[in-house]
């Protein structure tokens, strides 16, 4: 039985990585072992989109390119607020007929999106 999922970045510096994720953007954690933060996420859900092998869309990507994005409820407000903390975007926040994103630069761990969801939603979905 599937209980959860668990997500993964490589990062070249990850302790640098994880302090951003613990004490920037304040994401509850355990330690595994030995500094090994393992951090609990928002709720969830997953999208499956054509790759670039069977589709010429503007977003698609190669078979087995994965990415993660944070969800958020103003990206607006998220981005001011992320932003004082010292955060650093790396794209402006446009808009797509699915939401509003952008994306965001994790100390020594490239780069995740953010977005606000324009389309129904499922990681509060029962069952």
């Amino acid at each position: 039985m599937i209980i959860g999922s668990h997500a993964i970045i490589y990062a070249s510096d990850p302790e640098r990585a994880r302090a951003f994720f613990r004490d920037v953007l304040g994401m509850a954690h355990v330690d595994a072992h030995d500094g090994w933060l393992i951090f609990k996420l928002p709720p969830a859900e997953l999208g499956i989109h054509p790759s670039s092998a069977i589709s010429d869309a503007d977003a698609a990507a190669p078979d087995g390119h994965h990415e993660l994005y944070l969800m958020c409820d103003n990206v607006e407000a998220t981005v001011a607020e992320l932003e004082d903390k010292g955060v650093t975007f790396t794209a402006p926040i446009t808009s797509a007929g699915f939401g509003l994103l952008t994306r965001f630069r994790v100390p020594g761990a490239g780069e995740i999106g953010l977005y606000q969801p324009r389309h129904l939603v499922a990681y509060d979905l029962k069952g």
